[in-house]
Order: structure tokens, then sequence, then C-alpha cells
């Protein structure tokens, strides 16, 4: 089932923003109800457009990656499951739009899906799975709710119903099997409406899901037999849990017959033996390296590469994470270098060389490692933070401005550039420039006023060629209507 219940402290104010933006968006009739609500019309009327879907999962991410402590903020696991995801989105054949993938600092088994494509990953889930092929089984799970538009359908199956009475209907669905409590309320609210017929639909959804994600998996160069072997770990693990079984399993409900209807699908399909990449096995091992406190995840990493139940590059690389961030750097080096002795590469070995310096004091050998790095690695987020820090630290703020230009040119849309690019302009004095690229930073996070403010405070700096002004000016222009839209729109 589509999940927007990511902790059960978290879920309120997440499903009262996706409540409210599906009520602005919804193609109503403007018939009054005496809730002061409209009514929804014809169920041909109701199916939100797939540009509806976008801004309402950009909006909810938007929540997330700005406004939640369960976000983890770490592009090196980021741009992993980007990687793993868009190899899945490539393979099927049913994805029409871009997806984003993101990870939450949480120790519970889910992923989850919101509309217009955005797909969040539990660094539980991924601690879990044995193998890349099982991590990609869940995304392609996943993906297939987006591309069959499981929301969406949902939404229109309801014919003429309040806005309120589908509102407490999706809180009921979405909720059901992970938070109990707001579950049980909205089911309350939503008994003449056929609730239990309703969450039997969503069970459709999850063997439709598992069809489509096999069909994907397979496409996409992965062992489709993980799906089934995950999936049933999970089931045969579920008795461990009594009445509190991973967030997965109550938010994707596993019968025997789900299972046996993956298997006999899989069977028909050919089996083909598929490796781990590094990447997989270093995101794994630096999730491990990150639980606990230091000295826990010291012992922790410390044991499995004595028991060497992990390929030794994931398990060195994962205990030198563990050895810097309890504060060892000389330790962490010779694990690196353990690490390295397998042959193994990848970015995230980069970066991690060129922390251990930092941490050791050598910040021009941290700088070179990071400049080394990039040119082997061009578009790695880490390297390209790290360097950019390394520079501002070191004074070189010359050289930072002329980077973090030459990296905008790949991405417009990063907050962490324009926010490294605006310290560099400020450390030069530079105040056009600086509040300019930290409008550019708010207006990603979606605060239009604030960007609004930062480029009137860039026209009145003064210091600014014909060029910065002009680019001033047509952002200026632009964050307006933007603004002046989304006001029009809420009125709506």
């Amino acid at each position: 089932m589509i999940s927007l219940a990511l902790r059960a402290p978290a879920f309120p104010a997440v499903m009262r923003r996706f409540l409210a933006l599906l009520l602005c968006f919804t193609l109503a009739q403007p018939a009054t109800m005496a809730q002061g609500l409209p009514d929804l019309g014809d169920p041909a009327q109701a199916e939100l457009s797939p540009q509806q879907e976008r801004k309402i999962g950009e909006s909810l991410f938007r929540d997330i990656r700005w406004g939640s402590a369960d976000y983890l903020d770490d592009p090196e696991v980021e741009d992993y499951l980007n990687k793993l995801g868009n190899r899945l989105v490539a393979a099927s054949t049913e994805a029409r739009s871009e997806f984003q993938f993101f990870a939450l600092k949480d120790p519970t088994l889910n992923a989850f899906a919101w509309p217009g494509g955005y797909i969040g990953v539990n660094t539980g889930l991924i601690l879990a799975s044995d193998s890349e092929s099982e991590l990609a089984s869940v995304v392609a799970h996943e993906i297939s709710h987006v591309t069959q538009r499981h929301i969406v359908r949902l939404y229109a199956t309801q014919g003429q119903t309040s806005a309120v009475a589908l509102a407490g209907l999706l809180v009921a669905i979405l909720a059901a099997r992970s938070n109990s409590s707001v579950s049980e309320a909205a089911i309350a609210t939503t008994q003449a409406f056929g609730i239990q017929r309703r969450l039997d639909y969503t069970r459709d959804f999850e063997r439709e899901a598992d069809r489509i994600g096999i069909q994907t998996l397979s496409a996409a160069g992965f062992d489709v037999r993980a799906m089934a072997s995950f999936f049933e770990r999970l089931q045969k693990n579920t008795r461990l849990y009594d009445n509190n079984a991973p967030a997965y399993l109550r938010t994707h409900p596993l019968t025997s017959e789900r299972i046996a209807d993956i298997e006999n699908r899989i069977t028909q399909i050919r089996y083909k033996q598929t490796l781990d990449s590094t990447d997989f096995l270093l995101v794994r091992a630096k999730l491990r390296a990150l639980r606990g406190v230091p000295v826990e995840a010291v012992q922790d990493l410390e044991t499995l590469v004595r028991d060497k139940r992990w390929p030794q590059a994931a398990a060195s690389y994962g205990l030198a994470r563990a050895y810097l961030r309890d504060g060892k750097p000389k330790a962490a080096k010779d694990a690196l270098a353990m690490a390295r002795k397998s042959g193994a590469e990848s970015p995230m070995l980069e970066s991690l060389d060129a922390e251990i310096e930092q941490a050791l004091g050598n910040p021009t050998a941290a700088r070179n490692r990071y400049k080394a790095a990039l040119a082997r690695y061009p578009l790695a987020r880490s390297l390209r933070y790290g360097y950019l820090e390394t520079l501002l630290a070191q004074g070189a703020t010359q050289e930072a401005v002329s980077a973090a230009a030459e990296y905008l040119k790949t991405t417009t849309a990063d907050v962490t550039l324009y926010t490294l690019a605006a310290q560099a302009y400020t450390a030069q004095g530079k105040r056009t420039n600086a509040h300019r690229y930290t409008a550019e930073a708010y207006a990603l996070k979606g605060q239009l006023l604030e960007a609004i403010g930062q480029l009137e405070f860039a026209r009145k700096a003064n210091d600014g060629d014909f060029y910065d002004l002009s680019m001033v000016d047509a952002r200026l222009r632009e964050f307006k209507k933007r603004r002046k839209d989304e006001l029009a729109e809420q009125k709506k």
C-alpha cells in the first residue's frame, strides 16, 4: 500500500498537508456543502492530472526535506538511491515522468510512494537488504504504485461524495496498518463508505505493483527471485514482532497467496546472476557505521571485519567511517587503506579519504584529494560540496566561486551549491551576488517570500555589474509572478 505514514509523530502534519493540497487541486463542482466544502461531482471529473500530482508530491517533499528531522541529508546515500531508482525507471515501460528518491533516518523496514514520482526509503530497509536485488525489488514495487497512479485511481473511484468524506477515506486507507490510532479514528468516520472494500481494493494495488515491479526488476537486470525471498523472510519474521510488525508489513500486507503469486510469476523468468554494486555495499556499510553511539559502531564494524561476513572493501570502509566518527582519524586511515586493497573504486572512498586528511589537520592534502577525485567523478555531489567547503575554509573564495559556477552549469536545483556560492560571495564582500544566490536557495525550498526579499536586497546593494542586476531583475519578476499565482491558486 502507498504509505504516507513515515512515523507516528510526523504523520498528522504530513497528512494534513496532503489533504489540504488534495482539496486545493481537486477539480470540484462549485456546489456548496453544509461543511463549506465542494461536492466532487462525477468520478470522471474527480481525477487529478499528472501536473497536479507533481505539485502535491513536490510540496510534500519540500516539507520533509526542509522541515523534518527524519530526512537523511546525505548526498552519497541519496545519489545512490537515485542511481538505483533511475535504473529501474529507465527499464520500466510504464514510467512517463521524472522520479525523485530519498532516504529517511528510520530504523523500521519501510518504503513509500507519493504522487508525482517521489519515493522514500527508510534506512532500516537498506540495512535489512541482503542484496542489491532485494532493495531494488522494493523500489521497483513502489515505482509501480506511481506509474499505475494508484492514489489517483483510488481518488477517482469515490464518485459523488463530499470532500470531507473523501479526505477521511484517504486518511483511513493511507494510515491503515501503519498508525492504528489515526486509522481507527478515520475508519470510524467513513464506515458508510464500506472501508473494508476500499482496503481490499488496495490489496489489488499490491498485486498489480508486484506484477509490474517484477517486470521492471527483470528488465533492469536484477535477480527477480530477490523479491520473493525478501518478502518470505519478512513474513517469517512477523511472528517475532507479535502485534508490532515492521512498518513495511503493515503498509504492504503480505499473504501466502500474494507470495505464491510472486513465485509463480518468477518461475516464468529466466534466472540471471546479479552482483551487488560497490556503491550499494558502501552505502549499507556507511549507514551501519552511523548507527548508535560512535564506540558501539566501531565495535560492530570491527566484529564485521573480523568475522569476514561482508566483502572486505565494504566492511573496512564502514570501519573507517566508524573510526572517523569516533574521533580516530589515524585508525580510519588504516582501515580505508584496507578497503582500497580489494581494488574497489567509488567516489565514496575518495570523499572519505579527503575527510580523513582534513581531520588529521592536513587541509591542503584534503583539497588536493577532492580536486583529483573530481577529475574522475565530476558529478559526485559529496566531492563537490567537500571541495567547496575546503576552499572556503582556506580562504580561496575566487576558486570557490569559479567552481560553484561550473557545477551549477550541470544542475540548477541544488540548494547546497547555491548556499556555498553565496558564502563565497559574502566572503568577497560582493553583496549583490551573495543575496542573488541566497534567493535561489530559498526559491528551491519553496520560500518565495524570502527569495523575493533577498533579491530586493540584491537590487539595493549597488555593487553588481549590468549582467548581475539584469539577472536579479529577471528573477524578481519571475518569483513575484509565481507568488501571485500561488496566492490565486490557494483562493480557488
